[in-house]
């Protein structure tokens, strides 16, 4: 399942777990990025449509801290409208190089414009750019009409960087539940979950 010429499956002792979730998220993001893993930052977000069909993509982490799992959109693409229909999402995080995966499902609310606009600006160019291009999930009538719209964006980008995409939109994910699993090369894989309890967590074993 893991070849161990580039994976390194460290030991987890649940036991010493921190009584939280973010503090552990936070160590072992900082463990991938030094041991290499790729993207780390990256990860699956699944949402329900207003039928309650499931739907998944790949998106980027924006940031983990007391406001939550943050990503960001646009309101009007596919996710934004599941978002707002089922305002509900889980993330995984899978990083090989250690064997690991993370979970992390809660009710999800919009940041208020400002926050979204400004962590826009702290992108790149590109980013802004594919921002002011907008229609996201809409249906693409052709490739030069994406390379004509795509040119014109970037040099808006370009002239005038602090720009605004009135319909780009930071989330938080508010974790109700966050399950860490560290793999075993044996199978006895490790699986912490934390589960809200009043104001704070509790920790339970899971079998694998």
């Amino acid at each position: 399942m893991w070849d161990p010429e580039v994976t390194e499956l460290p030991v987890f002792a649940p036991e010493a777990a921190p009584g939280e979730p973010l503090p552990l998220f936070t160590a072992w993001f900082a463990e991938a990025v030094a041991a290499g893993e790729r993207e780390p930052h990256t990860m699956t977000l699944a949402t329900a449509d207003e039928e309650g069909l499931p739907d998944a993509r790949i998106v980027m982490l924006h940031g983990a801290d007391a406001d939550g799992w943050s990503f960001a959109t646009h309101a009007t693409s596919r996710k934004g409208h599941q978002l707002a229909a089922r305002p509900y999402a889980s993330l995984t995080f899978y990083w090989p190089v250690h064997g690991r995966q993370i979970r992390v499902r809660g009710p999800v609310s919009a940041a208020p414009a400002r926050e979204a606009q400004a962590d826009l600006h702290a992108r790149s160019t590109g980013a802004l750019a594919a921002a002011l291009t907008g229609r996201q999930s809409e249906v693409l009538g052709s490739l030069e009409e994406l390379a004509r719209v795509s040119q014109s964006a970037w040099e808006a980008a370009q002239e005038d960087p602090t720009a605004e995409s009135p319909t780009w939109t930071l989330y938080h994910l508010h974790p109700d539940e966050v399950e860490f699993f560290q793999g075993d090369e044996r199978r006895r894989h490790v699986r912490l979950s934390y589960r809200r309890d009043g104001a704070g967590w509790a920790k339970v074993l899971l079998w694998p």
